[in-house]
């Protein structure tokens, strides 16, 4: 059956620009340590661009766009940046620029080397702005689980973990998306401590194991009371918070949703209630599909755009 066609040209086509060292740092043994991120982008049709060698492609131009850094969880034992890259389409399909992150694990380093990463990644963004076509002002962060609480603690917009690569560039963020991310650490290692007590086939045995324990390090016997410089819940005063989106479900087995209630709580509290959006996902468990339907995607889209696109 042959048919002629004409559906438009509306929808514009999105490229991935992989493995972008943004950062080279060390672990705890001294190794070093390449960082990368990938770039999910409306950019035109980069084949083409190949194909001609060279020779000039007529095509629009566009304005620079705000751009979003995409978090992955993980346990903050590792997560490839791009294993969950594709649910991030819609926010390139918005007009927004996406940047997916690989940030030192919790066996390469421990906190607050994650958030020196996230920070970087942001100053790289603003430090290259004009090759990918981004506008420096509007910089935003999505992450999940894990990296929903990086993406929170970096939403509190806290000085301190600046490194000196791309030194002059700031790593303040315009706007955060926390999904069920851990953002209250004392809450998670007593939870854990009643989980273990109660359940002798419970998976860790000691605080030192779990997540958190290797994400802090250190002395045990300390480690709740430092959690509470790397968890949002307590970072909030004082300090130049971002608009929050934040999302968790109601039976999330993993991250109590106790945890975002508290964080939320706490913005309001502080001021931050017109700027902080909370959804409460009935029936969603621990990143489970609820987060991705397009209910949701269009909650987080809209959330972007108040904050992110010039009205």
């Amino acid at each position: 059956m042959k048919r002629v066609v004409d559906f438009g040209n509306k929808r514009r086509s999105i490229n991935v620009i992989d493995n972008i060292v943004y950062s080279h740092v060390k672990d705890m043994d001294g190794n070093p340590v390449e960082l990368k991120l990938s770039i999910m982008t409306q950019n035109g049709n980069s084949e083409l661009k190949l194909a001609m060698q060279g020779a000039p492609v007529e095509e629009e131009k566009l304005p620079p766009r705000p751009a979003i850094v995409w978090i992955p969880g993980g346990g903050y034992r590792g997560c490839d940046k791009n294993l969950m890259l594709a649910e991030m389409m819609f926010l390139a399909d918005a007009g927004f620029i996406v940047a997916s992150i690989y940030y030192r694990s919790s066996a390469q380093g421990h906190f607050p080397d994650q958030i020196i990463d996230v920070k970087t990644a942001v100053r790289f963004l603003r430090a290259h702005a004009a090759e990918y076509e981004i506008d420096p002002e509007r910089i935003g962060v999505i992450g999940r689980s894990a990296g929903g609480h990086l993406a929170a603690l970096a939403g509190c917009n806290v000085p301190g973990y600046d490194s000196e690569e791309w030194s002059g560039y700031s790593s303040e963020v315009q706007a955060v998306c926390d999904m069920f991310g851990p953002v209250d650490f004392p809450m998670m290692m007593d939870d854990e401590k009643v989980r273990m007590k109660e359940d002798p086939t419970y998976r860790w045995k000691t605080v030192k194991e779990t997540h958190l324990g290797a994400l802090m390090g250190g002395d045990v016997n300390t480690m709740r009371e430092r959690g509470k410089e790397a968890s949002p819940t307590y970072q909030i005063e004082g300090h130049h918070i971002c608009p929050m989106l934040i999302l968790h479900g109601t039976v999330d087995p993993l991250v109590s949703l106790n945890a975002s209630e508290k964080f939320y709580d706490e913005l309001v509290a502080a001021g931050y209630e017109d700027q902080t959006d909370f959804y409460i996902l009935t029936n969603a468990g621990h990143g489970s599909r609820e987060f991705f339907q397009p209910e949701i995607k269009e909650i987080i889209e809209n959330f972007f755009k108040k904050w992110l696109k010039k009205q």
